[in-house]
């Protein structure tokens, strides 16, 4: 398993600071990650980006939830407790706080990046 870890403030201060700009590569990051660390399951992470930029964010809603599951499953495959964050990370993107989806995704990836340590 290969992730890197992100300063998760940093990137949000980023994102603040570019207007949403660099929170593209932030999402295309976690998007490569998860795609990468689920044996490819799934939308590439370009695709991904891609049509969440077309749908005007209606399939980031779709992706947040895909997401919560699989980081559920990856945690469970590396025994990390957590539980199933899939329909929080909906509720969050419905209600516009995706940078909140963000940060907790990228707190899961950094923590599962320190067990294959």
């Amino acid at each position: 398993m290969h992730l890197q870890q992100r300063s998760i403030a940093m990137n949000i201060i980023l994102t603040i600071v570019t207007c949403g700009i660099f929170g593209l590569y932030w999402y295309y990051c976690v998007a490569t990650d998860i795609y990468n660390n689920r044996n490819n399951i799934g939308t590439t992470p370009g695709i991904t980006l891609l049509l969440n930029i077309l749908t005007g964010g209606i399939y980031g809603m779709y992706v947040y939830y895909k997401w919560g599951q699989s980081m559920s499953e990856l945690c469970r495959e590396k025994n990390i407790p957590g539980e199933d964050r899939a329909v929080l990370y909906l509720i969050l993107a419905i209600f516009g706080l995706s940078i909140v989806n963000m940060a907790l995704i990228q707190n899961d990836l950094n923590l599962l990046s320190q067990t294959a340590e």
